[in-house]
């Protein structure tokens, strides 16, 4: 816990500036996160035997985050060239006698579509007009989603929601993270409506928090289940206390998605 103490303080006083700034720091950071974490996701099913293709994964998540940020008109055909590439690669592994290529060509457009396409809506968010406050407002909600969870979970935690994917989350934990996201909305909201630039009502704050800490634990536990398909217990180690890039941004994939269309169509 002190690890990921240190860890999270970290992330947080080099990730705040950039998020404010936005532009080509924001880009690499989180351009550096999402390949990250699409060479750990190739490397846990490497460990399976399987051989994804890296070059897709890995090129297609960085130019389709790259289309994201400077081109988006163009963001849709780069990743159907990746899809094509993919299928074309694989092809060509089959042919030389890697009997799993089919398998192998799903592993590769999942990794390809699940971290580069959903994980550039981290750009769409920032993206926005105030685009710093939004991507402020709904990671909050997601990290007080988490921290909720493992706080009441750890200590009153019961009754398991998933024993085969994650044995230690629990429905109490759960509920608590739901809550504790919802009132992380309600708090920001008011803070960037009566401070910021925003004009967020606090029950549509409140409904946002809700919304993301329902549904983003989906991603966490969506990670697990590759690692446990695999036999691993992190995607990787590149932040102590928390494991891989893909174990730090499993659920902020899902709370930019939700975030950016809540934002998008309610807000």
């Amino acid at each position: 816990m002190h690890k990921r103490t240190i860890s999270s303080l970290a992330i947080l006083a080099v990730g705040l500036p950039v998020l404010m700034f936005g532009g080509i720091p924001y880009f690499l950071l989180i351009s550096f996160l999402l390949v990250a974490a699409a060479w750990e996701y190739s490397n846990m099913f490497q460990v399976a035997h399987h051989k994804p293709s890296r070059l897709v994964l890995l090129g297609g998540t960085f130019l389709i985050t790259s289309a994201r940020a400077f081109f988006p008109t163009y963001s849709l055909p780069v990743l159907e060239v990746f899809i094509l590439l993919a299928l074309a690669i694989h092809l060509f592994k089959y042919e030389r006698g890697q009997d799993g290529a089919v398998l192998d060509f799903g592993i590769t457009i999942s990794g390809l579509v699940y971290i580069g396409w959903i994980g550039s809506y981290l750009i769409d968010l920032r993206s926005l007009p105030n685009g710093a406050w939004w991507v402020f407002l709904a990671l909050p909600c997601v990290w007080m989603a988490d921290i909720g969870a493992y706080t009441i979970g750890s200590a009153y935690g019961r009754h398991k929601i998933a024993p085969r994917l994650s044995p230690k989350k629990s429905w109490e934990g759960y509920w608590a993270g739901v809550f504790t996201a919802s009132l992380a909305g309600m708090f920001f909201s008011f803070a960037y409506t009566t401070w910021g630039p925003l004009s967020v009502p606090i029950w549509q704050g409140g409904l946002l928090g809700l919304f993301i800490g329902l549904l983003t634990p989906l991603g966490d536990l969506g990670e697990s289940m590759f690692k446990r398909q695999v036999g691993i217990k992190d995607s990787g180690n590149i932040i102590p206390g928390h494991g891989g890039a893909f174990d730090r941004i499993d659920s902020w994939l899902w709370g930019a998605i939700l975030g950016y269309y809540f934002i998008v169509w309610f807000l």
